[in-house]
């Protein structure tokens, strides 16, 4: 893994209007992303977990510009690609790729097998005819698909297989960075590992560089090597997976850890029950925004926002009491 940076993301932040009346005027905001910072190196598997609702997939689509920020930037090998036109963001667009969570929904049925993968190949000019399908056949043997499969219509598929075919097309324009929003999350949890497994394969056979978007911290261990935890629009805390997992410092990320289910019937384990509900993204509370369910909570708690401080080692925590 090389330790330039890849991607850059700078006080990121994307709010959504909400309006009302004949005019249709902007009452208020849903600050999904408000203002978040973290680095990519090259090769690197970043994880972005958090709750529902918590912004992770929002950012993945905004880094990508799927989504105009409001605020901010991200600098993609020395690039802001909020300043590109639209000729240089399309030429950018074959660096970065996303798999979209649901594969039944992110292809489209009436369009075979070999045209989803292959469509790439024909809006950039690189290939048509014979060169395009044979193109196509070596993406589907790379991601498991055999040549039958290439005149195939999605609704033919398994959700497995058809998440194969998400990848195959991520991986048709030979991109740099691969965004996975909830990869294997609509799948069954047998299909799971084996699409897991084949997506580390293809990071190191293609050198890729992920932000792999979960809910799923037994998924984000496996696959991750630093992990940013999100809670309502914000990164609270950010660090290796071996520190995240063995010695997570803030208390939400505590909360989410001891959710994770233990293997061995009967074994002890210390469940952090978070008491209330996450409150709403249009009217965040003022101080840090996990004040309101924190068990440790201080006065300053209520009235500071706290700022993502080194701990050192990378480690970094976004908490009053750190």
């Amino acid at each position: 893994m090389s330790s330039n940076p890849l991607l850059e993301v700078k006080k990121l932040k994307k709010y959504f209007p909400i309006k009302s009346g004949i005019l249709s005027k902007t009452v208020a905001n849903v600050k999904a992303v408000d203002g978040i910072d973290f680095t990519i190196n090259c090769g690197e598997t970043l994880g972005l977990v958090g709750e529902s609702g918590c912004g992770k997939s929002t950012a993945g689509r905004t880094i990508l510009r799927l989504l105009e920020a409001t605020e901010g930037e991200v600098v993609f090998e020395g690039q802001n690609i909020f300043n590109l036109e639209s000729e240089k963001l399309r030429e950018l667009r074959k660096e970065m790729q996303i798999i979209f969570q649901d594969p039944y929904g992110s292809l489209n049925p009436r369009n075979t097998v070999g045209d989803i993968v292959g469509a790439a190949y024909i809006i950039h000019g690189i290939a048509r005819g014979k060169e395009k399908r044979q193109k196509v056949l070596k993406l589907l043997d790379t991601v498991g698909l055999r040549e039958e499969h290439i005149d195939r219509y999605p609704h033919e598929f398994s959700g497995g297989q058809r998440q194969r075919i998400s990848i195959a097309r991520a991986l048709a324009l030979n991109p740099k960075l691969v965004v996975c929003d909830e990869p294997l999350s609509a799948l069954d949890v047998s299909i799971q590992a084996q699409v897991i497994n084949l997506m580390r394969d293809i990071q190191q056979q293609f050198n890729l560089t992920y932000v792999f978007i979960s809910h799923d911290l037994k998924v984000v261990k496996h696959i991750s090597d630093r992990v940013a935890v999100m809670y309502l629009g914000k990164i609270v805390e950010l660090a290796s997976k071996k520190d995240m997992y063995s010695s997570p410092q803030h208390p939400y990320t505590q909360a989410l850890l001891s959710a994770i289910p233990v293997p061995r019937p009967g074994a002890n384990k210390n469940r952090i029950i978070l008491e209330g509900d996450v409150p709403s993204p249009v009217d965040p509370p003022d101080g840090c925004r996990f004040h309101t369910r924190c068990w440790e909570k201080i006065n300053i708690c209520q009235e500071e926002k706290p700022v993502l401080k080194d701990l050192g080692g990378g480690h970094f925590c976004a908490c009053h009491r750190r």
